[in-house]
């Protein structure tokens, strides 16, 4: 099964973010496929193709580093684009407010998935949410405006108070996510 460790967001900020896809999805080409508000989160790891049986140690290794961090609340804020130019832009997303909690808690599951096999992500960690795939980089113009006109925009807060390790089935409709285990963050 496809698999990867996130924290949820809460219905309000899932009902913003959906608002503004809307309004997104008005100047957009049909060639950017959205985020449906039911599966909005920020990916602390994706773990790719896993056996089901991986699932319980997976869910032990999660419930170990979220036992040690304490619950926190960090800063929904910005939207922007990925990569940077010169390349063409592949995704739109929301920033989260730099927290060195939540910077602390993915390093410690880097470190605890290490373990059972799954190789460190090489590249930075940057906290983030997509909102969507760009599948063809023509007529994004009015978009990248109306993103640039969000960069400072604060969606909310949310209190990071449990880690989801999610089963992701590909449909043709979008991702379905269904959390499989949690591991509730200490007091």
């Amino acid at each position: 099964m496809r698999a990867f460790i996130a924290v949820d967001l809460p219905p309000e900020i899932k009902a913003d973010l959906s608002g503004l896809i809307r309004k997104l999805k008005r100047i957009a080409p049909p060639a950017i496929s959205w985020a449906r508000e039911e599966g909005m989160h920020v990916t602390l790891k994706f773990l790719g193709e896993i056996e089901e049986e991986t699932a319980a140690g997976i869910g032990r290794a999660m419930t170990i580093v979220a036992g040690k961090a304490k619950g926190f609340a960090v800063a929904v804020r910005g939207a922007g684009m990925f990569p940077p130019p010169p390349r063409p832009p592949r995704v739109v997303w929301i920033g989260l407010e730099d927290s060195p909690p939540l910077m602390t808690l993915q390093a410690g599951l880097e470190a605890a998935l290490e373990t059972l096999g799954f190789p460190r992500e090489q590249r930075p960690f940057h906290p983030h949410l997509t909102l969507g795939r760009i599948k063809a980089p023509g007529g994004l113009g009015a978009v990248l405006d109306a993103i640039r006109k969000t960069e400072n925009v604060r969606w909310g807060e949310m209190n990071v108070g449990e880690l989801v390790l999610f089963r992701s089935v590909l449909r043709p409709a979008g991702a379905e996510y269904t959390p499989i285990e949690k591991g509730r963050l200490g007091s």
